[in-house]
């Protein structure tokens, strides 16, 4: 019976002895060992000792580590500010070459709208006269006639007129009547020159500015870009932010060039037909003026005759 006893109470101690080595292998390192109760005493058995291990980062401090390069890849480039690309903040950004050619394109605009809006004025004037005084001198007979009835003295027909008769007064006691006709068609063409001279004033300026002002703002464009390129190369960056109002500025004057040059193009042609159609009513009034002292000469003559038959 005694044996027995012993016996059980070997298996317990062996029993209770074990416990706390199998609660500390079930146990994760990183957790608290569980301590013996007060009133227990410490087994017989050396303790363990624990080699000092480095520290584990918890989990939420890895995951903070881990999120700072995806924050910092994912946070955007820092761009240089907007630039202004209004025409006139363009304008004061560019260089002063640059600046001149749009200053001098945009007088070249201003030209040709002041020489449009005269001719169209001057023309529009000139035709409508002569037109009137062709009316006014429709059923004339004779030069004194057309001339009186015409009236004013600003028109090219009554500078034909004035011419034939001046001729005819200075071709008197000349029985040729070819040579007083040749002489005053040579007096109407030089009439009817000055007048297409003075109709076509200004038309020069239009083909000129229509003609360059596409390469002037081409010039502009090529000497902006090439400042550009030179920043870029100074920068060393291709950033499209940097790259775009250098570029932009050349490109405005290009832009102010065809602004100009497209405008004259169309108001030069415009003006060349309306100058050539006046200019055939200028020679519908040399052709009147031709046939009336035509018919000065032919009465003249008749008059002479009937007064040597009388004789």
């Amino acid at each position: 019976m005694f044996r027995t006893v012993l016996k059980l109470l070997a298996v317990l101690a062996a029993v209770w002895f074990a416990s706390p080595l199998i609660a500390q292998q079930a146990t994760p390192p990183a957790a608290p060992t569980a301590t013996a109760p007060a009133n227990v005493a410490p087994p017989s058995t050396p303790p363990v000792v624990q080699a000092p291990s480095a520290t584990v980062p918890a989990p939420a401090a890895v995951d903070a580590a881990a999120a700072k390069p995806a924050a910092a890849a994912a946070t955007p480039t820092v761009l240089p500010a907007v630039h202004d690309l209004s025409p006139w903040a363009m304008f004061m950004g560019a260089d002063i070459i640059v600046q001149s050619v749009m200053v001098g394109l945009a007088l070249a605009s201003v030209l040709t709208w002041t020489v449009g809006i005269f001719k169209f004025m001057e023309l529009t004037w000139a035709t409508n006269r002569l037109k009137s005084a062709l009316r006014k001198i429709g059923e004339a007979r004779s030069l004194s006639e057309a001339q009186l009835a015409l009236g004013d003295k600003g028109t090219v027909l009554s500078r034909l007129l004035a011419a034939a008769l001046r001729e005819g007064r200075m071709s008197a006691g000349i029985s040729s009547d070819e040579g007083i006709k040749e002489r005053a068609a040579s007096s109407f063409s030089e009439i009817v020159r000055a007048e297409g001279r003075k109709v076509r004033s200004g038309m020069s300026i239009l083909a000129t500015i229509g003609a360059i002002s596409p390469f002037v703002g081409l010039f502009g464009t090529v000497w902006g870009i090439m400042n550009s390129f030179i920043g870029i190369s100074k920068a060393q960056t291709t950033n499209l932010a940097v790259v775009a109002p250098g570029i932009a500025e050349a490109l405005l004057a290009t832009a102010i060039g065809l602004v100009a040059a497209i405008p004259a193009v169309i108001i030069y042609n415009h003006f060349a037909r309306v100058t050539r159609g006046y200019m055939e009513i200028v020679a519908r009034a040399q052709g009147a003026s031709g046939r009336l002292l035509s018919r000065d000469l032919d009465r003249t003559h008749s008059s002479a005759h009937v007064r040597a038959a009388a004789e």
